[in-house]
């Protein structure tokens, strides 16, 4: 049997060695993907480009020859040094230098990544948290399992121990006769010097012949396939609801880090899980469910109303996502501004109807560069006071485009059950 691998190799670049390359070195390629990342436009990311590694993580384990003894080498000669000379150290020619000096080197590696490989290594620690609730999906949720056996099927699932146990039943059945059998009566008519009597086993050793030869060893009747069938497989299902304010406090730096924020949420969630549905939910004074265009370049503002959005997550999950089958998680980014007679509400919604169906809850406040108000922000204030209470929800601030990717981590990334992301 001969096997061809077909598979396309990226140009110039060996596919195993490079895939080899990035399991020894994972760790610093990973580091190196997160610090690029951070300079990267969210479009960007998607992308895969260029990291750069610290050579001092090329280094690979080899096997060296012991120094002591005494050994014979063959060099190449040349016209410049003879036995016995010392010969000068090179200024600076390739590697990295070992002290100060004159001369060229290099400090890091460069290596480019596929859009697929960039992706993977940048989300490779991130999860969703405590995906616990399982139910049996009703679209693509079937999974094959034995089922016993069957008389037809494909060769590649014949069952030979159960073949054969079929076939040696069926034999002592019908008394086939063994091999065994036909060599004594051969031997036996090979020492009978009787006519009579070899007129018999010859008679009787033809008998058992023409019995051996009719009953087969193995019958079409005694094969039989091993048996699959599909059954509904449990998967986890999760919604997440990103809520974004929209309003008219929100300057248009704070929607543009709202909006990278819920972009790489989005990348993370369509490429890590099957089973996750996203609910796209901006408000103002109101708030309403729209779709991914709409709420990635709607151009909606108006006044703040924080429980509007909290209102109708409650709507939708009772409308749409049983708590006791949906893993259901929220996403929202603020300025922090809120309507003062709508704190009350606010507070009873999260603490009463929303905290205690959610897996997990995130809040992300976006604020001006430079500008913070050293007591917080109204909504910062209240999801303060009720994280004490919830360690489902966590709460991060950001004021520049190169503190999305960081924070972003920090409250997506894998942890222990029961850990939770400081503020």
């Amino acid at each position: 049997m001969h096997i061809i691998d077909r598979r396309l190799n990226p140009r110039g670049k060996s596919l195993e060695n490079r895939q080899r390359f990035l399991r020894r070195a994972k760790a610093l390629v990973q580091q190196a993907v997160k610090t690029s990342s951070q300079q990267r436009d969210i479009r960007d990311v998607t992308q895969g480009g260029e990291v750069s590694i610290p050579l001092e993580g090329m280094d690979e384990p080899r096997f060296r020859q012991g120094g002591g003894g005494t050994r014979s080498q063959v060099f190449p000669g040349n016209k410049k040094f003879v036995e016995g000379d010392i010969l000068p150290r090179p200024e600076g020619g390739g590697g990295r230098p070992r002290e100060a000096g004159s001369g060229d080197s290099e400090d890091e590696f460069r290596f480019l990544l596929t859009r697929e490989e960039f992706l993977d290594l940048f989300l490779d620690d991130l999860e969703l948290p405590d995906l616990a609730k399982r139910r049996l999906a009703e679209s693509e949720h079937e999974s094959l399992r034995r089922a016993g056996y069957s008389v037809s099927g494909s060769p590649a699932n014949i069952s030979i121990s159960r073949t054969m146990r079929l076939a040696m039943v069926r034999r002592i059945a019908l008394r086939r006769p063994g091999p065994e059998t036909i060599e004594e009566l051969e031997a036996a008519l090979a020492r009978c010097e009787d006519a009579a009597e070899r007129a018999v086993l010859e008679a009787e050793l033809e008998t058992v012949r023409g019995r051996f030869r009719r009953i087969p060893y193995i019958d079409p009747i005694d094969i039989r396939y091993r048996r699959f069938e599909n059954q509904p497989k449990p998967v986890a299902q999760a919604v997440m609801f990103c809520l974004m304010d929209v309003s008219g406090s929100m300057s248009e730096h704070m929607k543009d880090l709202a909006k990278r924020f819920y972009m790489l949420l989005y990348i993370f969630l369509t490429r890590r899980y099957r089973h996750v549905e996203i609910v796209f939910i901006r408000h103002t004074d109101r708030a309403e469910e729209v779709d991914e265009e709409t709420f990635f370049r709607g151009q909606t503002t108006g006044g703040t109303l924080v429980s509007s959005a909290l209102e109708e997550m409650r709507r939708i999950i009772a409308q749409r996502y049983r708590p006791d089958d949906w893993n259901i998680y929220g996403a929202q980014a603020s300025d922090g501004d809120n309507a003062y007679a709508d704190s009350a509400a606010t507070e009873q919604l999260l603490r009463g109807a929303i905290l205690p169906v959610c897996q997990y809850f995130a809040y992300l406040e976006v604020l001006e560069p430079g500008i913070e108000s050293p007591s917080g922000s109204p909504l910062w204030t209240l999801y303060e006071r009720l994280r004490g209470e919830s360690p489902l929800l966590s709460m991060r601030r950001v004021a520049n485009r190169s503190e999305i990717f960081p924070v972003f981590r920090e409250l997506f990334h894998r942890r222990q059950s029961g850990e939770r992301v400081a503020s």
